[in-house]
């Protein structure tokens, strides 16, 4: 079989950066679209060209993806409003889908989220959900070879999620924290890219879904302990109750810069984020032992305050 050309949508993220690296060392040439065209995470590796494009304009998405034989899509918005999630997860996947039938484009990896359900709490689950069936809509009446992952929260060294909160135990004497008894199951970045480049090289991964998670569950009480006990900052944790998250999320969705949690944000937190069994894992995508977070960050397991 013919090595695929990919076009890889969200490749200079965080995300994005590791399946470029892994891809990269399989040998595989890529194309990385972007709004600025710089991307200089990902433009120093020889098998990865970048391109300057809005890949939510039809017109520059259609230029961007002929020539090549598959998609992935990273792409996503934690938060926003009703429209921006709508935009980013239900219209920018049926645009990519209906433009690779035009193309005779086959392969299509999508990137959702665990948790997905159209019925769930959170405006950020229900879009997930509603651009999985999208696609699934598409794929058959186009004959796309659609495969879905579900990824728990991501983590790794350069990640936005222990960093942040052990940067936050540097500055503060306690940490006030919502959705404190909420569960995670934390996947490795790396394990994340590996299982996107064997849905991309196996064939048998085709009209799947796999659900990705790494080998432990925590609370995000559990998981602020462990970013402190990393940064060597420990801070007390109090969990806060219903109503007062609801205010911290709301002052903190109208503080200036980069949002670290808005009140969608608490919604998706009543839903467990956890592997269920209901589709394939990492162990199906040839990765039989997933990394953990104690592993990644050096911390020794003996000593965690769970």
């Amino acid at each position: 079989m013919n090595a695929p050309k990919v076009l890889i949508l969200g490749g200079s993220g965080f995300v994005g950066r590791h399946v470029c690296e892994r891809l990269n060392q399989l040998g595989i040439k890529m194309t990385v679209m972007t709004r600025r065209g710089d991307a200089k995470s990902v433009k120093h590796l020889p098998f990865v060209d970048v391109v300057q494009g809005n890949p939510h304009d039809p017109k520059a998405l259609k230029i961007a993806l002929t020539g090549h034989s598959a998609v992935i899509n990273l792409i996503a918005v934690l938060h926003g409003s009703e429209d921006e999630f709508e935009k980013v997860h239900e219209r920018l996947p049926t645009s990519l889908a209906n433009i690779c039938g035009e193309l005779g484009v086959k392969r299509l990896i999508h990137i959702s989220a665990l948790g997905a359900d159209q019925s769930a709490p959170s405006m950020y689950l229900r879009s997930k959900a509603r651009g999985e069936q999208v696609l699934h809509s598409i794929a058959k009446t186009k004959s796309l070879n659609l495969t879905l992952i579900r990824p728990s929260v991501i983590f790794g060294l350069d990640d936005q999620f222990i960093n942040v909160f052990a940067e936050l135990q540097k500055y503060f004497p306690v940490i006030p924290l919502a959705g404190a008894q909420s569960k995670f199951q934390p996947v490795w970045v790396v394990d994340v890219a590996h299982a996107i480049a064997q849905c991309l090289i196996n064939p048998h991964t085709t009209h799947q879904t796999f659900e990705l998670g790494g080998p432990s569950v925590f609370t995000l009480r559990e998981l602020v302990q462990f970013a402190g006990q990393w940064s060597h900052h420990h801070r007390p944790i109090f969990g806060l109750p219903p109503f007062t998250a609801y205010l911290q999320a709301l002052v903190m969705e109208h503080l200036p810069g980069r949002t670290l949690m808005s009140r969608d944000n608490l919604l998706s937190m009543r839903v467990d984020n956890v592997l269920h069994g209901k589709f394939p894992g990492l162990e199906a995508l040839d990765i039989k032992v997933p990394q953990s977070i104690y592993g990644v960050f050096g911390v020794n397991e003996s000593n965690s305050p769970r």
